[in-house]
Formats: C-alpha cells, sequence, structure tokens
C-alpha cells in the first residue's frame, strides 16, 4: 500500500512481522541494537532486511545499514531512504540522490492517539482543525504520522532537530495529501524548502505517510 504514496522510481519493501521470523542484522548493525530488549531487535532487524530488500530492487548488493548517533540509518553512498513499523507491519523506501534529496515514510496503527498526547504533537491551528474536521477518523494520529514522515526526511537532509512543533501540517483529505510548513527552521530557505508536501493513506489498519523531495 505505502508504494502508492510514491513515484515509481522510489523502491519499497513492505513486510508483516509473521513473514520476518529468523532474519539477522549484520555485524556492522550490530552496535546500535547492542543492549536491546528481544522485541526491539527484532524489529531493527526485520526493518533492516526490508531496507536490503528495496535496495536489490535499485540493483545494489546486500550490505549493512549502521546507525547513526540519533539512531537514523545510514544508507549506502548515493542514496536516501527511510524505515517504519508498528502493529507488526514494516515497511522500507529508498531512491537514488540524484532524483530525491529527501525521503521519509512512515506507518501507525489507525487507533486514536493516547489520552494527552495530541497537545503535545501539535499545535493551536491544528487542533482546531481536527476538533472540525468530517468524517470519523483518527486524525490526531494522522497529523503525527505526517509529522513522524517530515523529520525523517528533515533530519538526514539538514542535519537540524526538528520538534513537533517546527512542523505546521495542513491536511488535505479530499485528495489524501498533507502540507508542511516550517517556519522555524534554522536551515537558509535557499539551501532548504520550507514547505514539505507529502500523501496519507488509510487502509487495512494502517495509517500510512510518505514525503519526499525531489531534486
Amino acid at each position: 500500500m505505502i508504494e502508492t504514496l510514491l513515484p515509481s522510481n522510489v523502491a519499497v519493501q513492505t513486510c508483516r512481522a509473521s513473514e520476518g521470523s529468523g532474519v539477522k542484522v549484520m555485524a556492522e548493525e550490530e552496535s546500535a541494537i547492542a543492549t536491546a530488549v528481544k522485541s526491539r531487535r527484532r524489529e531493527f532487524s526485520i526493518g533492516r532486511t526490508c531496507a536490503r530488500a528495496a535496495l536489490s530492487k535499485l540493483g545494489f548488493p546486500p550490505c549493512a545499514i549502521p546507525s547513526g548517533p540519533h539512531r537514523e540509518p545510514l544508507w549506502p553512498t548515493g542514496i536516501v531512504g527511510s524505515i517504519t513499523h508498528c502493529g507488526g507491519f514494516y515497511a522500507a523506501a529508498v531512491a537514488l540522490e540524484k532524483d530525491y534529496v529527501a525521503l521519509g515514510i512512515d506507518a501507525e496503527v489507525d487507533e486514536e492517539l493516547p489520552p494527552g498526547v495530541l497537545p503535545l504533537v501539535s499545535g493551536v491551528e491544528e487542533r482546531y482543525w481536527i476538533d472540525n474536521a468530517s468524517g470519523r477518523l483518527n486524525w490526531g494520529r494522522l497529523l503525527f504520522s505526517a509529522k513522524e514522515s517530515i523529520f525523517k526526511a528533515w533530519f538526514p537532509l539538514t542535519r537540524e532537530w526538528l520538534g513537533f512543533e517546527d512542523a505546521v501540517v495542513t491536511i488535505v483529505p479530499d485528495d489524501g495529501s498533507f502540507v508542511a510548513q516550517l517556519p522555524h527552521t534554522l536551515v537558509p530557505a535557499n539551501d532548504c524548502p520550507r514547505e514539505l508536501h507529502g500523501r496519507f493513506l488509510i487502509a487495512n489498519g494502517l495509517i500510512l505517510t510518505a514525503v519526499f523531495i525531489a531534486v
């Protein structure tokens, strides 16, 4: 499903937890989960397996995808990408750097946010829109997912850490899209966009979002 949110030259691999039993990490990846509990090791290993499968669709041989200091995936030279997982669903998306400067994907279970979380991840304008939105959709969870995709694309591109308050998201339900304004970013406007566009899909118990910035 998530591949429908991305252009055809972005390689995507998805997996359900039942399909990922017995997978292992490569030696260069081990330090990222050396002290992790079993469930975290499993999440990491299945995510990396998806990432390698996606890379193979671009012609890359199996390779390690270690983690950076902020737990971000360190992709092979010439690649941008993103990994996500939730509720037994895993996905990875990768693209050539010559085509895209940034890429972010996120998956969330299609449920309401836990009580008290929405004020932590949203601004006044966003909460006003959610309070008045039509339809019985989990708009708060969608907003959270959209911001996760935005941050996954933004940090590798700029090395600038965004808080939830730093992205102001407008959801456009009619065409399954969203727009994010980044009014507080420190990155010069002539280097990186201050407005990002993304797409979303709600299906099969999942909320899926994606952001990409073409060259």
